[in-house]
């Protein structure tokens, strides 16, 4: 199984390091055929040179399609990724582009997701990290969560592959929240990947 990773100059790359690390100590049959980013300086592009990654700049949304038809990658990780995916690139790669979400995607446009202790989740739907995460606290959420999708033409929303859930706790702000819920988000991430592979085996 190929997979073109994409990312931006937004996060860390920790999804990145932990597709990485999971492919080094076996427990991942997967190769990242690139790492696509929209800039020249980010943090995950370093790690993606400290691995011997190929890599690939595509500063145009215009241009991914061609990008990623040249790869041919089975899969397309978007992992901090900024820019706006094209209705042309989500029809030509169908439930093959993996999105991870800030909040707890129903399965359907109507429904709802429930926390662990049985309240409503929150979607979050059209928030970026820092105001998703503020979200659940505004809110009062007691579960904080994310979700892996394939994406679709519906914004923030499509097939669901995986949620996670993590507690909130008194005095957490953005950061502390965040910092226990991208553990997760890691997590899940190579867990989605790894029951994908189970495919190409």
């Amino acid at each position: 199984m190929k997979l073109a990773i994409l990312i931006s100059n937004a996060g860390t790359g920790t999804n990145l390091q932990a597709i990485i690390d999971a492919i080094l100590e076996g427990r991942l049959n997967t190769e990242i055929c690139a790492v696509i980013s929209d800039k020249t300086e980010s943090l995950g592009l370093e790690r993606a040179k400290k691995h011997n990654l190929k890599i690939e700049i595509c500063s145009k949304k215009e241009e991914l399609k061609l990008l990623l038809d040249r790869l041919n990658p089975d899969y397309i990780c978007l992992a901090g990724w900024k820019q706006i995916i094209l209705d042309e690139v989500i029809l030509a790669y169908p439930n093959k582009i993996l999105n991870l979400h800030p909040g707890l995607i129903p399965d359907f446009i109507s429904g709802k997701i429930e926390n662990p202790d049985g309240t409503d989740a929150l979607w979050n739907k059209g928030m970026l990290t820092d105001k998703a995460i503020q979200n659940f606290l505004d809110k009062k959420s007691t579960f904080a969560g994310s979700s892996i999708h394939y994406l679709t033409s519906n914004f923030d929303f499509g097939p669901v592959l995986a949620r996670t859930f993590e507690k909130i706790k008194e005095g957490d702000d953005v950061a502390s929240l965040y910092s226990r819920l991208k553990k997760k988000e890691n997590e899940m991430y190579v867990e989605v990947l790894k029951n994908l592979a189970k495919c190409y085996e």
